[in-house]
């Protein structure tokens, strides 16, 4: 491999060495032992992930493995999940395993593959005993998404982007340049498989890759892929504060009861439109709306019911729940309206 001859000529390969950093201080602040497994597509980011991971977990007491997501949504995706599988094993993680799943239709294409593998990974962790599940969105998927954020209008948090952290989660890559993790494998002379559906105009973040950013770029310069980045770093810092302190109202103003979730309208009615609106997108979480459905379009037709009270009628959410107001409250559940 270039990367044993250029270890033996004293020098790494810069993209091996920002790789390989951007892991080491995603995981350092882990206890030793932890045990740590790398989501692995076989693609280019996944496999410059594995690489780093594989070098850097031992030499910080962590037990490091991965978990390969067979979609099953192409006729060689068998081989694919395979191959990665193997690659993976040779960069010497340990325990390797490979997880079909079958995808629906929940949402489109998109977001049920997407529902599909993170329900797998999730299994995968708790029957590995793992603390930690590493995923591979570098710079660029950061900004494709906040640019498919903007153009749905889904409010600061879409915004924000990915997070570093949620959960078990963690995204060592993501100001890290997709150009980075190519360079990195092709220095460490791994095999990545390039997923045709990455070229698949009918897919929205395809075309934002290809179409969108490419424009930006030409038209405002070079750094829009940056820039996006920041904002969303910046914009999340912001959500999480708003988050915090519409947590503290919620203890007051919600309530629940009997399959129903109740929001007082004499505790939001002087919150400022940010605290609200989170307020009640919670309330209509907790009532049994699907956060990949619940559109900001929604909460603000409950948030009407509480700032703009005309006696109108409920309001329809996603997974049939509904809105109405009664009594001073916003009662939200799937039958509310009898």
């Amino acid at each position: 491999m270039e990367e044993l001859v250029e270890r033996r000529r004293g020098k790494l390969h810069p993209a091996i060495a920002r790789a390989r950093e951007a892991v080491r201080a995603t995981l350092a602040e882990l206890p030793q032992g932890t045990t740590v497994l790398v989501a692995c597509s076989g693609g280019t980011d996944s496999l410059a992930l594995a690489a780093a991971t594989a070098f850097e977990a031992p030499k910080l007491g962590l037990r490091a493995g991965a978990v390969i997501v067979d979609h099953g949504l192409q006729p060689d995706s068998a081989h694919v999940a395979a191959t990665a599988a193997e690659q993976c094993r040779t960069l010497g993680l340990d325990p390797v395993q490979v997880r079909a799943v079958e995808v629906g239709s929940d949402g489109g294409p998109e977001a049920a593959a997407r529902a599909a593998r993170y329900d797998a990974l999730r299994d995968a962790a708790d029957e590995l005993a793992a603390d930690v599940v590493l995923l591979a969105h570098t710079r660029d998927d950061q900004a494709e998404t906040v640019l498919l954020g903007l153009g749905r209008g889904s409010g600061g948090r879409s915004l924000a982007g990915m997070a570093p952290a949620v959960g078990r989660l963690r995204r060592p890559f993501l100001e890290v340049p997709r150009a980075t993790t190519a360079a990195a494998c092709i220095a460490s002379g791994l095999r990545p498989w390039h997923d045709p559906h990455n070229d698949d105009p009918q897919y929205t973040r395809v075309r934002v890759r290809h179409e969108v950013l490419p424009v930006l770029e030409e038209a405002l310069g070079p750094g829009v892929v940056e820039a996006l980045a920041r904002t969303a770093g910046l914009l999340r810092a912001d959500a999480d504060a708003l988050d915090l302190l519409a947590a503290d109202v919620a203890e007051t103003a919600l309530s629940r009861a009997e399959g129903e979730v109740r929001a007082d309208v004499g505790v939001l009615t002087d919150e400022p439109t940010a605290i609200r609106t989170r307020v009640l997108r919670q309330a209509a979480l907790e009532a049994g709306c699907r956060a990949t459905d619940l559109t900001a379009g929604h909460v603000a037709a409950v948030d009407a019911l509480v700032t703009d009270w005309r006696g109108q009628r409920w309001i329809d959410l996603p997974q049939g729940i509904r809105a109405i107001r009664k009594g001073g409250f916003i009662i939200l559940g799937p039958d509310v309206t009898g």
